[in-house]
């Protein structure tokens, strides 16, 4: 029972209105289909009186078959009507539809536009930005520092191989062992020479080094 005095909606009405339309529009192909068959048998009968040769019977007959034609025109039109009706009803609940999605949106965003702070939002933005600049900065010197020092230790081991090349070169090996002393009170033969070959030789040695730009 309360369904039925419950009150109708908009698209209820719509829906009803759409219903009748529709019938409407049953109703009236079924009179065009009804006229068109009248047309024929008409048609058919004017032929049968004019081989029969009554012309009165003849021109009756063909007043009515006018008529006739002008009744079937009459239901395109009113059809043409009824389907324009059915879409302007449409289109008219659509903009209603819409209509109320722009309210509810609109109801949305003046809710949010209250809970939201543009003071702060702007704040916000400012703070993240100033945030994102110094991690950019802070990102640039670590690699600025970290390219110092892999250069300088490519530097030093660059260096070394200079050096160990200029000692390859006069003959000394870095690791190699050391010249034994002579023991105290015995010559060894061309000792002497030794000392002085040594002494040209680390003089060599500086000479390359300074040459070369090593300290």
């Amino acid at each position: 029972m309360a369904s039925l005095f419950k009150k109708k909606t908009v698209d209820d009405i719509i829906k009803e209105q759409s219903k009748e339309l529709r019938g409407t529009q049953r109703q009236i192909t079924r009179d065009r289909a009804a006229l068109e068959k009248q047309e024929k048998q008409m048609e058919a009968e004017i032929k049968k009186m004019a081989k029969s040769g009554n012309r009165e019977a003849c021109k009756i007959l063909a007043k009515q078959l006018v008529q006739l034609r002008k009744q079937k025109n009459r239901t395109y039109a009113v059809s043409s009507k009824v389907t324009s009706m059915s879409t302007q009803t449409k289109v008219m609940n659509s903009q209603m539809k819409m209509a109320g999605a722009m309210s509810t949106t609109a109801k949305t965003m003046q809710a949010v536009n209250k809970k939201m702070d543009p003071q702060k939002t702007l704040k916000t933005m400012q703070d993240f930005q100033k945030e994102n600049m110094k991690m950019g900065m802070t990102e640039d010197m670590i690699n600025d520092t970290l390219d110092e020092i892999f250069d300088e230790s490519g530097d030093e081991e660059e260096s070394q191989d200079i050096v160990n090349q200029v000692l390859d070169e006069i003959g000394i090996e870095i690791t190699g062992k050391m010249v034994k002393a002579p023991a105290a009170g015995k010559s060894v033969p061309g000792a002497a020479a030794s000392s002085k070959q040594a002494t040209i030789s680390d003089d060599e040695i500086e000479r390359q080094l300074r040459a070369l730009g090593v300290d």
